[in-house]
């Protein structure tokens, strides 16, 4: 090394510090310069809209033995930590791949990544959820968004926003169950996602455990929704600091290989 750094021809050599950076030319001089500033950041802040996937996690009824950790290794004893978990698809903030309720459609691997990526587009809908537990939203509220902010984009993921996520982790708040079994909690109507569909949207999100409203029995929007391609975040967390227009959303399910679902991680860019 010594011999390739006194070659004339060798360049030269850049080491960046924490604080400093010192150019070695090619017989060695030290030229000192000043600190590179970082790029600034693409977005002014980064809200996480998920909930940390564990035991508390509300599951949808029925479903037994959801989540699971066990110990695989130990800093103690193996000088290194790693668990084993098992969780099912659709637990905790996950995504629901087309393949959940369509035959043939796509498994979580095989959403196509640009699919994950898209503008914002939140539909308010807290007040009418906090009046009535069976709320669906309906095509109105879409036109109202796009009467205030136009047309929406292809490619993007509709975010409802019930504020059903102030009941997270309380398993009998959040499914508000009746004494016949049967769940109470707001979600989309087939009316808004045909219209949803019309834009080419990419993807639905919503701050209860389903697209479907609480005490739907045959899931039509999944049916609807799935067999045009979209994907679902269900179980987000507090969706109130993204604005209603502006910002973008990511989302990074798992890549599980044949997933009809998967645990999520869902970030909105704000702006």
């Amino acid at each position: 090394m010594d011999a390739m750094m006194k070659t004339a021809g060798f360049g030269t050599l850049v080491l960046a510090g924490l604080s400093s950076i010192v150019v070695f030319g090619v017989m060695g001089e030290k030229r000192p310069r000043k600190p590179v500033t970082p790029a600034a950041p693409a977005a002014r802040r980064i809200v996480d809209l998920g909930h940390p996937l564990g035991p508390d996690n509300p599951p949808w009824p029925g479903d037994s033995n959801p989540f699971e950790t066990l110990p695989n290794a130990s800093i103690e004893k193996d000088g290194y930590f790693t668990r084993k978990f098992t969780s099912l698809e659709h637990f905790g903030t996950h995504l629901d791949a087309p393949a959940h309720f369509v035959k043939g459609g796509w498994t979580v691997d095989q959403i196509p990544a640009e699919r994950l990526y898209g503008p914002a587009v939140v539909l308010e809908a807290r007040q009418e959820s906090a009046g009535n537990a069976d709320y669906r939203l309906g095509a109105e509220k879409v036109a109202q968004w796009e009467a205030k902010y136009g047309r929406i984009p292809r490619g993007a993921i509709v975010l409802m926003r019930t504020g059903w996520a102030e009941r997270w982790p309380d398993v009998r708040r959040y499914r508000n169950m009746d004494s016949a079994g049967s769940m109470h909690f707001p979600g989309f109507s087939v009316e808004a996602v045909k219209l949803l569909i019309e834009r080419g949207v990419a993807g639905l999100g919503i701050d209860t455990l389903s697209v479907d409203y609480g005490a739907s029995k045959d899931f039509a929007v999944h049916h609807l929704s799935h067999g045009a391609g979209l994907y679902h975040v269900e179980n987000l967390a507090d969706l109130s600091a993204v604005p209603e227009a502006g910002a973008s959303a990511v989302v990074a399910p798992i890549n599980l290989e044949g997933g009809s679902g998967g645990p999520a991680r869902v970030f909105a860019l704000l702006p």
